[in-house]
């Protein structure tokens, strides 16, 4: 009855979030005019977009590697940058980058059975560290926006995000809130969530131990946000939008916080009507910045196609297989 209700509130909550975006989108954008510029979109930058994306990966798996190796589980590269892949292909039917994770907490945990907990640990590990290497790369962005553009609206939401990773950060690694977390043990229970929830703190927390590991995986999100914001600068390019890529080292780190938000399948229409909000605020056509986001969502379509392919692979594999044993 918990995890009915549960869904019924995703479902809700999903429904209620795209409709408010969507009805946004429909007050500012003419779909007329919004068809043109998409038809008029030079393909050479987005060709060029999905590039950066795709090569980034690789050292994406490598952060998960020695995530992985911390806690003694030894894992190839080539595995790692299959369930990324196939991790982005998720990610187009489950609730964004949450539903992503998720996929690879599934089957990192099939391969190495009885360490659900640790896997699971280093991919939302992975994921807290990504949301503070984003919050710094996002304060640098304000200070170069400082002067040229008015965006200090979204101040107050880094701010947010600021003062949460700080909690988040300490109810996981301070030993001394764990006496007040063990108070929640009998609640959980109830409901079923006491032993995942108790697995994944585990996980999380022994990573305490291994403070250089943790600062260099921090430095080297760092970097690969840095790398991966002018892809959406050159999805802006693709749809007209003329503009420094200045401002989109501060709107970058947002928008990936954005596509946080786990109540929308893939960031639909959220992430559209970010990009008409943010771009907005610079005087950018609600057309242009509309179509910026749509392209860049065929970017991410792009990304998730080797993923899908592996798994279309992988099915067709097993099913000949299974035929074979069968006859």
């Amino acid at each position: 009855m918990v995890f009915l209700n549960r869904a019924l509130i995703r479902v809700v909550a999903t429904l209620l979030l795209t409709g408010l975006c969507t009805a946004y989108l429909l007050w500012r954008i003419d779909l007329s005019e919004t068809a043109a510029t998409i038809r008029d979109a030079e393909i050479g930058y987005l060709v060029a977009s999905a590039a950066i994306m795709l090569v980034t990966i690789i050292p994406m798996a490598w952060r998960w590697q020695w995530l992985l190796a911390a806690r003694g589980i030894e894992e190839r590269l080539p595995w790692l940058l299959r369930a990324y892949l196939v991790s982005y292909a998720a990610g187009q039917i489950l609730p964004t980058a949450v539903g992503g994770d998720a996929m690879r907490i599934y089957e990192g945990a099939r391969r190495h059975p009885g360490r659900g907990g640790e896997m699971a640990g280093s991919v939302l590990l992975e994921r807290a560290l990504g949301g503070a290497a984003t919050l710094a790369l996002a304060a640098v962005g304000f200070a170069l926006a400082l002067g040229r553009y008015d965006v200090g609206a979204y101040l107050w939401v880094e701010l947010v995000f600021v003062l949460g990773t700080i909690v988040l950060a300490f109810l996981l690694f301070s030993r001394s809130v764990r006496p007040l977390l063990a108070r929640s043990g009998p609640l959980l229970r109830r409901v079923a969530l006491e032993r995942p929830l108790r697995a994944l703190y585990e996980g999380i927390h022994a990573y305490r131990a291994h403070v250089g590991l943790l600062v260099g995986v921090t430095l080297l999100t760092l970097a690969l946000q840095a790398v991966r914001v002018p892809a959406i600068w050159l999805a802006g390019k693709s749809a007209g939008v003329d503009l420094s890529p200045r401002i989109y080292y501060v709107m970058g780190p947002l928008f990936f916080l954005v596509l946080l938000v786990p109540f929308t399948i893939n960031g639909l229409a959220v992430r559209e009507a970010f990009f008409v909000s943010f771009l907005g605020t610079v005087g950018v056509d609600s057309d242009a910045a509309f179509t910026a986001g749509f392209l860049f969502f065929l970017v991410t379509i792009a990304l998730a196609a080797p993923g899908g392919l592996i798994l279309a692979w992988e099915g067709l594999r097993g099913g000949a297989r299974a035929r074979t044993a069968d006859g």
